[in-house]
């Protein structure tokens, strides 16, 4: 292979850097500088580690390019200098880590006016997070005596590559205590505060986003944090400011004491559902996460979040009645008038988590207010939104499953001689105010009397089976199923068994086909498909043969022989034992009509045919029969024996005929052919055995055939010694012990003249042909 050849060459960098006057810029024009650098070319590292290159090499990431440059090369500079700065090269991390004057202008890029240059600031951000990663102390020494580094990280906090590095700070520092410094450092510095300033109307967007982002991201790398480093004595200073109650009225008040606004409803909604997430460890040191919405038996929430929530239930509710306002939004179906908005999905979202915590005054707080009923409200009004349905399947889901809420009257739970009294609030409130099961009957059977006058299946009714499967498992075999089978009315009582027998019935059949069976399958969609009218016969026996020979394909040994064999890429010569397994054979039968097909083939072989019978009288007749002369010329050719002698040959040759029960003598004058040898006397050739049936040897192109379809070759080659010439086909080159026999023939059709060369092996029982002189 080619790598096994020294096809290095020399670098015209080298050649480059040997010029007296060579600039950075001539440097940062050639095509393999980056390869050169990352290979720790010494001359190249050597030059650009100067204090001239070093500082016009942060000057490129650092200022705007003039605007005379030609827009597609005007960062062609600043892009090659921050890849030459983060190429991970222990020199020129020491040079930039140690030169405070070369941080020092690298830090000036933050005290740039807002908005920060995009790509700049990515430029910037890169090359400062491998430094902290790479020189933490010092890069952490330098930061900390800058008294405006936090102001101006939260100052420029809507350009996302200052949010990435924000976050680098609290991952990328690989000592424990000195990463412990920095965490007490930031919260001295009231980062978590700032943040949380961030979000509130009177900012824009990306400020909104990147500080929720922020405090998010905070949130779940310190619980990370947490769970891998078990023995920490120190709390986490952050995460600890983001639980504390004040910390969450306050975000809540950003919201809602000021004009409503999308942007800061989504993200404060956003801080507070990754507050309400919980981890816990998992096998192998892996995290299992627990997202808002999914029931867990270990969840846990700090009470100060409820606590701070709980008066603001109310305002969210309102958010569901009254949201920001939208424009219509026309769709391929209809108006929507209002959408229902990122709000109001969010307010679903955290009413969802909120349930999750079964919480007794939250619970009890959300009955008061009916918000389950206004979200059902919207699951039944808009009915092509699924990421709202599939909040409201979580909630009601929750509902029915979770066990009662513990009460905290203190006089309903005085005596700690009986168990706790538990209500099921929430099912009592779903069943009875909600309707629930009544809505669950109406919008099916609207659903059907639609789609039985030619409309369309409506977008909720997956999500709504599933609900009406989750109410008949609960009251089986839930933890409420007396009480919810107390709640469904005498009324509806009836109705709902005739539903759950049959149409919920009919439909979970449906649902619950085996797909990888396909014998008979029926589509639930709209566009519905019979299988059995397609023309293709499931039960055909070509499907079965072909379903047989994938199964065989698939054995014990199949992953071991998966892939590539570093064999297969080695010289052929050196590798002699490549194996070769043969397909299994297939045996089928196909029902076909025999004599249409024969009467098909024959009437194209006349179509042909026609043609060659159109011409002319005195072109030569392609299809005629013509006599084949055969010539040949035996060559003795030993192998294994060193004998030679003419009389042993004979001798072990007659021995052999007599055993071969097709002798020559034995054959029927029908079986024999005679061949003119060109001295005058015709050479008989017999029958040739082959696998226990004869083949008339006409020629050894008739064995050359069986020999391509893989068929061995009996080792004894017919005929009678003593009417073979000598240097006729059929004999042994060597004597008794002979392997080998090569036999030549030149056979003559008209004009055309071939060779034909046979090798028979005694001893495999193989035949190989040969041909020449085409």
């Amino acid at each position: 292979m080619f790598w096994k050849f020294d096809l290095h060459t020399t670098s015209h960098i080298d050649t480059l850097l040997e010029k007296e006057d060579v600039t950075l810029t001539e440097v940062m024009d050639e095509e393999d500088v980056l390869q050169e650098c990352k290979a720790q070319n010494h001359k190249l590292v050597d030059f650009l580690v100067r204090p001239q290159c070093m500082v016009d090499l942060v000057t490129y990431i650092t200022q705007e390019p003039s605007d005379d440059v030609e827009e597609k090369i005007k960062y062609k500079y600043p892009n090659i200098s921050c890849e030459l700065l983060t190429s991970d090269v222990g020199q020129i991390n020491d040079r930039l880590g140690e030169d405070e004057s070369l941080l020092m202008k690298l830090y000036g890029f933050l005290q740039r006016d807002s908005p920060l240059n995009p790509l700049l600031a990515s430029f910037f951000s890169k090359v400062l997070s491998i430094l902290i990663g790479r020189k933490p102390e010092q890069i952490v020494e330098f930061l900390r005596k800058r008294e405006d580094f936090v102001d101006l990280m939260i100052k420029h906090i809507g350009t996302s590559a200052i949010m990435d590095l924000l976050l680098r700070m609290l991952t990328c520092i690989e000592p424990q205590q000195l990463r412990q410094d920095v965490l007490n450092w930031l919260n001295e510095e009231k980062v978590i505060q700032r943040l949380v300033d961030m979000v509130q109307p009177s900012q824009d967007e990306d400020r909104h986003s990147n500080a929720s982002q922020s405090l998010c991201e905070i949130i779940r790398l310190s619980r990370d944090q947490m769970f891998q480093v078990q023995g920490c004595s120190e709390p986490d200073p952050l995460l600890a400011t983001l639980e504390k109650q004040e910390t969450v009225e306050q975000l809540l008040s950003n919201i809602f004491d000021k004009e409503k606004n999308d942007s800061a409803i989504v993200s404060v909604i956003q801080i507070l559902l990754t507050l309400f997430e919980t981890r816990r460890p998992a096998f192998e040191g892996h995290l299992e996460i627990c997202p808002p919405g999914m029931s867990h038996p270990s969840f846990s929430v700090n009470q100060s979040i409820l606590e701070a929530v709980r008066p603001r239930l109310k305002d969210f509710h309102q958010l569901l009645l009254e949201p920001p306002k939208k424009n219509i939004m026309k769709t391929t179906w209809g108006m929507l008038d209002p959408p229902v908005g990122n709000t109001r999905l969010s307010v679903v979202r955290l009413v969802a988590s909120l349930l999750q915590t079964n919480t007794h005054i939250i619970n009890m707080e959300l009955i008061n207010l009916n918000t389950l009923g206004v979200i059902l409200d919207m699951y039944f009004n808009y009915i092509w939104n699924n990421f709202l349905h599939i909040q409201v399947e979580i909630c009601t889901a929750m509902i029915l499953a979770m066990p009662p809420a513990q009460s905290e009257n203190p006089e309903i739970n005085r005596d700690q001689d009986q168990e706790p009294v538990r209500e099921s609030h929430l099912i009592k409130h779903l069943f009875q105010k909600c309707q629930f099961i009544q809505r669950i009957l109406d919008a099916w059977s609207s659903n059907e009397k639609e789609q039985g006058e030619g409309g369309r299946r409506r977008g909720y009714m997956g999500h709504l089976t599933r609900i009406a499967n989750s109410i008949v498992h609960n009251s089986d075999k839930g933890p409420n199923g007396a009480k919810i089978q107390q709640l469904i009315s005498e009324d509806d009582k009836e109705r709902w068994e005739a539903f759950t027998s049959g149409q919920l019935a009919d439909t979970n059949k449906r649902n619950t086909v085996d797909l990888v069976n396909t014998h008979h399958i029926h589509s639930s969609s709209d566009d519905e498909v019979d299988f059995k009218d397609s023309g293709f016969h499931q039960d055909s026996s070509l499907q079965q043969a072909f379903s047989d020979y994938q199964m065989q394909q698939m054995t014990s040994n199949f992953i071991e022989q998966f892939g590539f064999n570093d064999e297969e890429f080695a010289d052929q010569d050196d590798v002699v034992d490549i194996p070769f397994d043969r397909i299994s054979d297939i045996n089928f039968s196909l029902n076909t009509n025999e004599s249409a097909n024969i009467a098909l083939f024959e009437a194209c072989c006349k179509e042909k045919i026609q043609q060659f019978e159109d011409a002319g009288s005195d072109e030569e007749d392609i299809w005629d029969e013509k006599d084949i002369t055969f010539a040949p010329e035996a060559q003795r050719c030993p192998r294994s024996s060193g004998s030679t002698d003419s009389e042993e040959s004979t001798d072990s040759e007659e021995e052999d005929v007599k055993r071969d029960p097709f002798e020559p003598n034995n054959a029927s004058s029908d079986d024999r052919m005679e061949v003119d040898t060109g001295e005058g006397e015709p050479v008989s050739f017999a029958t040739v055995p082959y696998r226990n049936k004869h083949f008339t040897s006409y020629s050894l192109i008739t064995v050359m055939m069986l020999s391509l379809c893989d068929v061995p070759v009996s080792d004894q080659w017919p005929g009678d010694e003593a009417a073979q010439p000598a240097s006729s086909p059929g004999r042994k080159a060597g004597g008794s012990d002979a392997e080998e026999t090569i036999t030549t023939e030149t056979v003559t059709n008209g004009s055309m003249k071939e060779t034909v060369s046979l090798t028979v092996d005694a001893k495999t029982e193989t035949a190989v042909f040969k041909r020449y002189g085409f």
